[in-house]
């Protein structure tokens, strides 16, 4: 990532800037420039819309290789999606259609589910 790059980034008003920086530079972004794009969307995107959609890009791409990227993606639009618009897609997207049979599960093993999954489902009991 070049400083250019980072200075049109810096100039992000919603994050759609970042997500399509990194949609169109995926296979050239070291480790430290995810951390950049991640924390610069993080900073502007108000309602998680992005940085959901973002998570769910990379989970497509290659779960194994952006987990970590992934995990901090979803754990900052869980924070942001107050109205809760996108959490729904994270569940479906990231943790497959089946997702509700292996709830328990899930909560066992990820924090960002059992979250999520609490925030969807505040009375249901796992």
């Amino acid at each position: 990532m070049t400083d250019d790059d980072i200075k049109k980034l810096r100039c992000d008003t919603d994050g759609l800037l970042t997500y399509e920086y990194m949609a169109n530079h995926i296979g050239e972004c070291e480790p430290a420039d995810m951390e950049l794009l991640i924390e610069n969307m993080s900073r502007v995107d108000r309602s998680g819309q992005f940085l959901a959609s973002a998570a769910r890009y990379l989970n497509a791409i290659d779960p194994a290789a952006y987990a970590p990227a992934i995990k901090e993606l979803v754990s900052q639009a869980i924070d942001k999606d107050r109205e809760h618009a996108y959490l729904p897609d994270l569940l479906q997207g990231l943790y497959g259609e089946d997702y509700q049979e292996r709830a328990q599960e899930l909560c066992a093993c990820d924090d960002n589910f059992r979250r999520i999954y609490k925030r969807l489902f505040p009375t249901t009991i796992i």
